[in-house]
């Protein structure tokens, strides 16, 4: 599962003011804390699941049969229960041979509770058959920052009048595949299956496993059956259905196809091209071959979370579909895609034994992004997503959660940033103190001793001691079954020979244990490795040095997962931006010249990674040191010669600000550039150079934007309001996902809108604004709809003051 926190930080501030308007949270019920989420009892097992559905489209509901082969754990047994979520029971039985005999059961809309027909000793088999119905849209719960809803079926514009191609996905994590599959939705339970459904015949259909036969029927319809004959979770089962176009592709002989809506057919290998490269670097580097007889990716429409990775068919959201231009960019979603894949290593092949050891799903394909990043963009790169996670996890507030975490409210609530962006970093670390071949070896031994099984933070340290001959209890109980971060305020000074290091910890509760990396330098790159611990709440080294060190980098990977105050002056971080040769150590550099407004920020403009051109320009606005002639010469030469779209982009939102019409001809020049963010930004500057002209030329370019050129468009528009301009600026409003951009522009697209006369056009435009409300997460709503609200409150102003009091209070009452 991949989530996306970016968005919810920037949501983050509508949450954090309603709970200040509503109080604090003291009073909450805080009962759960006393409640222990061990490993769910397993009294029966789960061996075969065999299911045959047919959906009912416009009802939005589902009939299925059900015959599951079951055994008991250890224990004799005479009964059963099944997860079975809101379902119209018709019939259970147990069967044998070709006989069926009913059984009787209560049913608590929640649980199937069955009395079986004898007690069944351990290791005897016995197959329960279940008639059902499935109506998803009955089924009223709550989702998490990860997954914003959990009815486990889902019928897209199941009446065919919405923008959306008709289709069907389910979303089995955490314990939602029981709403259209009785089962055990528990983590631990692994069972093979097999899958028919019956669909349209001009539909194409996805499962787990490979499809054994197709069968056409007499009434349109036709039924796929689909085979998985290696154990599977069942919250990793999925069935999809629709009119989606199959892009075939292939790793060695193994099918990766990617099922795509038609029109994006011609972009689905620039978008998942890489996959089979990934599956061959993963497979390598864990020397673990991909267990799976094939990988299929599928794209769905309003989908509930980022992606997800249901074994062999991963469902991502629509924010995978990029054209060719928005490409030109990079690929903005393929960190997602590795991240779904390394899962079929550590979620699917082996899968937590309950919702408490979620790491060792989710920090795995998190950290899983790093290395891809690294294989494929190099180490910069990388290091610049290890910073970003890490910062996610401090932003979010998160330092009182153990990674590990066996007092939970709700098993949604392991889905978080500790989860992901911390458990990955725990996992850099590890990586970094034994070595990269003991890290890759330990993996390979966990995935071998527990494949096809389930699985806790335990067997990973066992992995890794057998691996390294080392006791790693005092990592796992420090990071694995501990909370927090260290701050580390570090001190230098030189004398007698000696330099001394100092290194405080200045948190709050217990000190940690840290191995770190010490690199004394004595002028050039010349340079001492030194390996110490911390262990006290203040640790002083003395490093032997005839001359005074040039500097001194403690944490010389830049590895640590730590808040570091590193008491540096101006000379040594000139030394440390010169010589450091890891990406953290030149952005510690230019962020403390920045924070001094020293000229030396400008050689960031030269850096060789991107990244850091494009933050030196950035820190530079911060700094108030942009507009300087001599920058603003070297600013231009980016704009005209970076190879990097991002970094030219940000180079010419630069100069658009200088509003000098010197740079008029670099505009014009890269108005037509193949990136979106290019365009964008010499739009911007056009604008501010040539107001005249503008609205006529981002007329024109309106025809093709997304992005940066499509805000640069409808900022342009805003300004200069026309209701011609309506199907313009309804399009680049309307059309994708949910964005910070969206956003921020929802109250300019409400003005725009209380200007019209044309009722159907208003009503158009508000209907599209109610859409991007109903794409927030449900749990933010409350905290966002002020913004939406007052947007209403404009449009339906407006439409009162013309006397066109139906639509006024139409529009009014649109979120009521």
């Amino acid at each position: 599962m991949k989530k996306f926190f970016v968005l919810l930080l920037f949501l983050m501030p509508f949450s954090l003011a309603n709970a200040q308007q509503n109080g604090s949270s003291s009073t909450a019920d805080t009962a759960w804390k006393k409640i222990y989420r061990g490993t769910y009892p397993i009294i029966s097992n789960l061996v075969h699941t065999k299911l045959d559905v047919r959906f009912d489209i416009p009802k939005a509901i589902m009939s299925g049969q059900a015959w599951i082969t079951l055994k008991p754990h250890f224990y004799p047994t005479d009964s059963l229960t099944l997860d079975a979520k809101y379902m119209d029971i018709k019939e259970v039985a147990v069967v044998k041979g070709n006989t069926k005999s009913r059984l009787n059961y209560s049913y608590d809309s929640l649980q199937l509770h069955i009395h079986l027909d004898k007690t069944y000793k351990k290791d005897e088999q016995y197959i329960i058959y279940i008639n059902y119905i499935s109506r998803p849209n009955e089924f009223k719960s709550k989702g998490s920052a990860a997954i914003t809803d959990d009815k486990g079926l889902y019928f897209i514009n199941p009446d065919g009048k919405g923008k959306f191609m008709t289709q069907i996905w389910t979303q089995g994590e955490t314990e939602s595949n029981s709403v259209w599959m009785p089962t055990i939705d528990k983590p631990d339970q692994k069972t093979t299956e097999e899958i028919s459904m019956t669909v349209p015949s001009g539909w194409v259909t996805l499962s787990n496993g490979l499809m054994v036969s197709q069968k056409k029927n007499t009434d349109g319809t036709r039924t796929d059956t689909w085979k998985l004959d290696l154990p599977n979770s069942p919250y990793l089962f999925f069935m999809g259905a629709g009119e989606f176009a199959i892009v075939k592709d292939k790793y060695k002989n193994i099918p990766v196809n990617y099922y795509v809506e038609k029109e994006w057919a011609p972009v689905a290998k620039k978008i998942f091209g890489e996959t089979p490269n990934m599956i061959g670097f993963f497979s390598k580097i864990l020397d673990f071959p991909y267990a799976w007889p094939k990988y299929d990716q599928m794209v769905g429409r309003e989908f509930v979370s980022g992606a997800m990775e249901n074994t062999t068919a991963t469902l991502h959201q629509d924010g995978a579909y990029q054209n060719a231009r928005q490409l030109v960019d990079g690929n903005s979603w393929e960190n997602v895609i590795a991240h779904e894949l390394f899962h079929h290593w550590f979620g699917d092949l082996v899968t937590t034994e309950s919702w408490s050891n979620i790491t060792v799903n989710e920090s795995f394909a998190d950290y899983a992004e790093y290395l891809w990043t690294e294989y494929r963009h190099g180490k910069d790169a990388a290091d610049e997503v290890n910073y970003n996670e890490m910062q996610g996890y401090l932003m979010s507030n998160s330092s009182n959660k153990d990674l590990v975490r066996f007092h939970y409210q709700n098993r949604e609530d392991v889905f978080d940033a500790v989860s992901y962006n911390k458990g990955g970093r725990i996992l850099h670390m590890l990586r970094n103190f034994v070595g990269d071949d003991a890290f890759f070896a330990s993996l390979n031994r966990y995935l071998t001793l527990n494949k096809f099984q389930p699985a806790e933070a335990q067997n990973l340290r066992l992995a890794f001691e057998k691996v390294t001959g080392k006791d790693m209890n005092w990592f796992w109980n420090e990071w694995y079954y501990g909370s927090g971060e260290p701050h580390l305020t570090i001190q230098y000074n030189y004398e007698n020979g000696k330099e001394r290091v100092v290194v405080n910890q200045t948190q709050k509760g217990r000190i940690f244990t840290l191995p770190v990396k010490v690199d004394v330098y004595s002028g050039a790159d010349q340079k001492q490795r030194y390996n110490v611990w911390l262990r006290n709440a203040s640790d002083t080294f003395y490093f032997n040095s005839t001359t005074k060190p040039t500097w001194v980098n403690v944490d010389a990977d830049k590895v640590l997962l730590a808040v570091k105050n590193d008491q540096k002056g101006m000379a040594e971080f000139e030394q440390q931006y010169k010589y450091g040769s890891e990406y953290l150590d030149r952005r510690e550099a230019l962020e403390y010249f920045a924070a001094q407004k020293s000229s030396n920020l400008v050689q960031g403009l030269s850096d060789k990674y991107s990244g850091l051109r494009t933050l030196t320009m950035d820190l530079l606005q911060s700094a108030g040191l942009w507009d300087v002639p001599s920058t603003l010469g070297i600013i231009e030469k980016v704009a005209q010669n970076d190879p990097d779209k991002k970094t030219k982009a940000k180079a010419l939102e630069i100069l658009a600000k200088t509003k000098d019409s010197r740079y008029l001809n670099l505009f014009e020049k890269n108005l037509m550039d193949s990136s979106y963010s290019v365009a964008g930004a010499a739009l911007q500057g056009y604008a501010a150079v040539n107001p005249d002209k503008a609205y006529e030329e981002a007329k024109v370019l309106s025809l093709d934007a997304e992005g940066a050129l499509a805000d640069a468009v409808s900022d342009i528009m805003f300004k200069s309001p026309d209701p011609a301009d309506f199907d313009i600026l309804y399009n680049i409003y309307a059309n994708g996902s949910l964005s910070e951009g969206k956003l921020m522009n929802t109250m300019k697209f409400a003005n725009y809108l209380a200007g019209l006369s044309n009722t159907d056009q208003v009503k158009k435009g508000a209907l599209a604004i109610l859409d991007l409300r109903n794409q927030v997460p449900s749990q933010y709503r409350e905290n966002i709809d002020p913004l939406f609200k007052q947007a209403f409150g404009v449009i339906s102003a407006a439409q009162s003051r013309a006397g066109k009091t139906d639509i006024a209070n139409y529009i009014q009452n649109l979120m009521k």
